[in-house]
């Protein structure tokens, strides 16, 4: 017997240098009848072994590519601060291309698009540049940094994700996304504090509002229940709106 179609199901997008094991918990504190899909980027968490792209149009591309079958009801996307960039080119994708948009996007710690940003030669930041902008950030246990063999392993995989990060530069002349959208942001996060995170709202039609929380960049690291309380409200009011449109 088929299993009944979830409510919605929604995909995450991780962080530059995480996997979907920090968001490992989400399923399972998520509704019963959501499909929650923890996304990895390749050379990430359980595709460790694939080739790191460090561009985000291309992984965009990839990972549209990935989700594109499911793509068959109600479903939405939430990225952290890199996830958020992905999911923001992965959603310009689904509309230019005519696929069934998502019925809600949240976007956490991740500024919104700046055409005005002129681009730049990339420099690769040294060892202690690049220690220090993660320490600045927060979120990387002290581990990593201690253990030889440990940041080796970690050093490659953050550094293209931040390639990513630094090198991108949107499309000029987009329109505002038809899609409704949350921006999450922290009161200490200092990358992308809540007036900047305010912005996301000139780059949706339908802006359900900036949620702040308490912390800094990784707020929700050690209890992510006030997160997820608030992605189920702001999901289900967007699913809910998108269901009255139907049948109006």
């Amino acid at each position: 017997m088929d299993s009944p179609r979830p409510a919605l199901r929604l995909f995450v997008m991780h962080h530059a240098g995480g996997s979907h094991l920090l968001y490992r918990t989400w399923p399972a504190a998520l509704p019963d009848s959501w499909d929650v899909r923890l996304l990895d980027a390749p050379g990430h968490g359980l595709l460790l072994d694939q080739p790191r792209i460090p561009d985000a149009g291309a992984l965009a591309e990839h990972l549209l590519r990935a989700v594109e079958p499911r793509l068959t009801g109600p479903y939405a996307l939430f990225g952290h601060s890199m996830g958020a960039l992905v999911t923001y080119e992965m959603t310009r994708r689904i509309i230019d291309r005519g696929l069934p948009p998502p019925v809600w996007l949240g976007m956490s710690a991740r500024t919104p698009p700046d055409p005005a940003r002129t681009a730049k030669a990339y420099r690769e930041p040294s060892d202690a540049e690049l220690r220090a902008r993660l320490k600045w950030l927060g979120g990387t246990p002290d581990e990593i940094f201690a253990d030889p063999e440990l940041w080796a392993v970690f050093d490659p995989i953050i550094r293209t994700d931040l390639r990513l990060v630094d090198t991108w530069r949107p499309a000029p002349g987009a329109a505002a996304l038809p899609v409704a959208l949350s921006a999450y942001a922290a009161r200490e996060d200092r990358s992308a504090p809540p007036p900047r995170m305010a912005g996301w709202a000139a780059h949706t039609e339908r802006f359900l509002g900036l949620r702040v929380f308490d912390g800094g960049h990784f707020y929700f690291q050690d209890d992510p229940g006030p997160l997820l309380r608030q992605i189920e409200r702001d999901a289900t009011a967007a699913l809910d709106a998108a269901d009255t449109a139907r049948y109006a």
